[in-house]
C-alpha cells in the first residue's frame, strides 16, 4: 500500500505553480534592457505593441533584438516619460488592463535606486520585478492552538476576484518603506488599527516567477506575522475584500492542498507561516524540495 503524502508534499503542487516558467520559457521572451541591464521579459508580440506604441526616439531594437531605450533616453526621469504615453496608449487599446494609477520602481534590486518607474499594471507585461507585502494575521487560543484570518477577495476584484487571500496583502508602491505600506494596507483593507498594525513582525520573503496570462510575473513579497487579541474582528473597509473568516491551520493547509481556491501566491507566504510554526517540520518527506522552493529568483 502506498504512503500518504506528507503535508509538505501535497503543498508542492501549490509552490509549483507560481514557478512555472522555465530556462525554455525564458529563451522565448524578448529581453528588455535598461542602461546596461536586463530588468524585463517580453513576450514576442507585446514587444512589438510597446515598439509601435512608442513615438520615434523612445525605444527600439539593438542588433541582437533586444527592446532598449534611444541612446538620448538616458535617465530614469525621462525613461519614465518617454514610456508613460506608450504604456497609456497600450491602456486605451486594451492590451494593458487593470489600470491601477500606481507607480511602481524598476530597478535590478530591492533598495538599488530605480532605472525609471512604470504603471503597477504594466510590471507582469514587462517582466519586471515587482515588490509586495503581505500579512499573516493570526490568533492563539488559551489552550496554544494557532488560527489563520482568511479574506475572500471581492467578486469585482480585477485580479483573482472571489479567492481566498491574506488577512492583508498589497503592492509595495514607489518609495514606499515596507513596513509603513503594512500599516497602511491593515487600515484600508481589514480595519486593523495602527495601534495594532504597528505590531507586525517582518519575519521574510518569498519570491517565485509566474506564468501569468503569458507572462512573466515575477515577484518578491515581504512576509509579515500579526497577532492579533482573540476579541478583534477585521473588516473591509476599501471594497477589496468581500468578508473575513478565522481558519485553523490544519483546515488552511486542506483548503490549498486539495483546492485552488487560494489565490496563487499567498500559498506561499501561508506555507511559509506553517514551516515557521511547525505545521511542516523536517520529519516529512519533501520538506526541504518545499522549503527551498518558496524562494526562486532572488535578488
Amino acid at each position: 500500500m502506498a504512503r500518504a503524502l506528507s503535508n509538505a508534499e501535497r503543498l508542492q503542487p501549490r509552490v509549483d505553480a507560481c514557478n512555472e516558467i522555465t530556462a525554455a520559457d525564458h529563451a522565448k521572451y524578448v529581453p528588455f534592457v535598461v542602461d546596461g541591464h536586463a530588468v524585463g521579459a517580453l513576450q514576442p508580440w507585446f514587444a512589438d505593441e510597446l515598439l509601435g506604441a512608442s513615438g520615434s526616439g523612445t525605444l527600439e531594437r539593438d542588433a541582437s533584438g533586444t527592446v532598449v531605450f534611444a541612446r538620448e533616453v538616458d535617465t530614469p526621469d525621462k525613461r519614465t516619460d518617454a514610456l508613460r504615453p506608450a504604456l497609456e496608449a497600450l491602456r486605451d487599446k486594451g492590451v494593458i488592463t487593470g489600470w491601477r494609477d500606481e507607480i511602481f520602481p524598476v530597478t535590478m534590486g530591492y533598495g538599488v535606486p530605480p532605472l525609471l518607474r512604470v504603471e503597477r499594471a504594466a510590471a507582469s507585461l514587462l517582466g519586471v520585478r515587482a515588490y509586495g507585502v503581505h500579512v499573516n494575521g493570526f490568533v492563539t487560543l488559551p489552550d496554544g492552538t494557532k488560527e489563520l484570518w482568511v479574506g475572500k477577495r471581492a467578486k469585482n476584484k480585477q485580479t483573482f476576484p472571489s479567492k481566498l487571500d491574506h488577512l492583508v496583502a498589497g503592492g509595495l508602491p514607489d518609495g514606499m518603506p515596507p513596513s509603513v505600506c503594512v500599516v497602511k494596507e491593515c487600515g484600508e483593507e481589514a480595519s486593523v488599527p495602527e495601534s495594532l498594525a504597528k505590531n507586525a513582525t517582518a519575519v521574510g520573503a518569498v519570491s517565485y516567477s509566474m506564468n501569468y496570462q503569458g507572462c512573466c510575473k515575477r515577484d518578491v513579497l515581504f512576509c509579515y506575522d500579526l497577532e492579533l487579541p482573540l476579541d478583534f474582528v477585521p473588516t473591509p473597509d476599501d471594497g477589496e475584500v468581500e468578508s473575513f473568516e478565522r481558519y485553523e491551520i490544519s483546515k488552511v493547509i486542506d483548503i490549498m492542498a486539495t483546492t485552488e481556491d487560494f489565490k496563487p501566491n499567498c500559498c506561499l507566504v501561508i506555507i511559509d507561516f506553517c514551516v515557521r510554526h511547525g505545521f511542516i517540520t523536517p520529519d516529512e518527506p519533501g520538506y526541504v524540495k518545499l522549503v527551498q522552493s518558496l524562494r526562486v529568483g532572488n535578488d
